[in-house]
């Protein structure tokens, strides 16, 4: 019995160790690149060599696992890939590197928090959502994108004092005045940028929703992305980095952040968020990403001696506030299109009997058979005065699971 309820409820916390496993997971690669970047690796070559990991570790899952579904290849879907490409290997993790440098991990990770009202923001410039404002999810999604951008500007035009930890002085005594000053100098470039680059990572996720639809298999997707982003980030690092010398990897820093990234963060982070998402849905794997900021604080208050200062504080707590309302307003959407799905049920006949009463039968695909072979004799009853039968079909969902026949009566 006991053995029965702790499996139970390690299959139930499953979901949560694998999301509090990956925001470690993720706040790690902020720091090793962060230390990388100082130590003056070109984020266009880290960009390169992420992604050439990241496709050396998918490349061989999504050739065995989805060789029988893997859908035709079109100039079409090319075209969708070679921008999916664009957005997201080439100029979010280019910008995002480059505002990272410029600023810190906190303040980054404080800002990629801004990516769902971010996405929200597109989403209703392309058209894509609709606000009926008199719906509290709406109105919870527009008021927690206000405050998700008032935060960030917060974050950005104020710094306030410095939050001294326990280990703060310990640790901040070992940083250089120049490095300080040329850190405050570059903070406003760094906030530009990392704005821009939540801004493509924003659409290149309404983009991938959509070849997602059309492209149904999502490893062989991430690897040609991986794969397409390697290349056109390879060719952006010849143009703006003309020394071959930058392409020079060891066995250090520059070499354990490149591979760290791309194993890391863009495989098994992709991984661990499809199974979590299946099960839990998308707005639970968004809402562990406040976690990580927290946890690069503390660990850059520790590495990096990074200073906390009170504006970052008070503009991080209005952006995961946002961002919790956003969050909100869009788990009531997920909700209402489930409840509509489920009620959009299967093929369905109705009778219309003599004293006016209208009876619903719904019924499996198992029946529909059935229903074909009694046309006849259900043709024969409508003849008589008291009752006609009619047949009408419903649309049907894609997936929906076998249940009973079940009967409605409608005075």
């Amino acid at each position: 019995m006991e053995g029965e309820c702790s499996c139970s409820f390690y299959q139930r916390a499953k979901p949560y160790i694998a999301m509090i496993s990956l925001q470690f997971g993720y706040a790690g690669m902020n720091i090793i690149t962060k230390v990388s970047l100082n130590r003056g690796m070109s984020h266009y070559v880290l960009v390169a060599y992420r992604n050439a990991f990241a496709t050396a570790v998918i490349a061989p899952f999504a050739v065995l696992l989805e060789r029988k579904i893997r859908p035709k290849m079109t100039f079409m879907m090319f075209l969708h890939i070679f921008v999916l490409g664009l957005l997201g290997p080439v100029i979010d993790q280019n910008l995002y590197y480059a505002g990272l440098k410029f600023t810190s991990p906190t303040f980054s990770c404080s800002m990629s928090n801004m990516l769902p009202a971010m996405t929200f923001f597109m989403e209703l410039l392309c058209r894509m959502e609709k606000v009926d404002i008199k719906k509290i999810r709406c109105q919870a999604k527009v008021l927690g994108t206000i405050v998700t951008v008032a935060g960030a500007l917060l974050i950005t035009l104020y710094k306030g004092q410095v939050v001294n930890f326990l280990w703060s002085n310990h640790t901040n005594a070992n940083v250089p005045e120049a490095t300080s000053a040329a850190y405050d100098k570059d903070w406003i470039k760094g906030s530009i940028l990392l704005i821009f680059a939540t801004l493509a990572w924003a659409s290149f996720f309404i983009l991938k929703a959509i070849t997602v639809r059309k492209y149904t298999a999502p490893l062989s997707l991430t690897a040609l992305v991986c794969f397409i982003g390697t290349l056109q980030s390879t060719a952006v690092t010849f143009v703006m980095e003309h020394k071959t010398s930058v392409w020079t990897i060891g066995f250090d820093m520059n070499l354990l952040a490149a591979a760290y990234a791309g194993i890391v963060s863009s495989s098994i982070a992709y991984y661990v968020q499809g199974q979590v998402m299946e099960k839990k849905g998308p707005v639970f794997v968004t809402a562990f990403s406040p976690l990580m900021m927290i946890i690069v604080a503390i660990m850059g208050s520790f590495i990096l001696a990074e200073k906390i200062y009170i504006g970052g504080i008070l503009g991080s707590v209005l952006i995961v506030a946002g961002l919790y309302s956003v969050l909100w307003g869009k788990y009531k959407e997920y909700k209402e299109k489930e409840s509509e799905n489920s009620i959009i049920l299967e093929p369905v006949k109705g009778v219309i009997t003599g004293n006016n009463q209208m009876m619903i039968i719904i019924t499996n695909n198992e029946e529909i058979n059935d229903i074909e072979m009694q046309k006849t004799e259900e043709k024969r009853m409508s003849s008589a005065p008291e009752s006609v039968v009619i047949s009408f079909p419903m649309p049907q969902p894609p997936m929906l699971a076998r249940e009973a026949p079940k009967a409605l009566n409608l005075n």
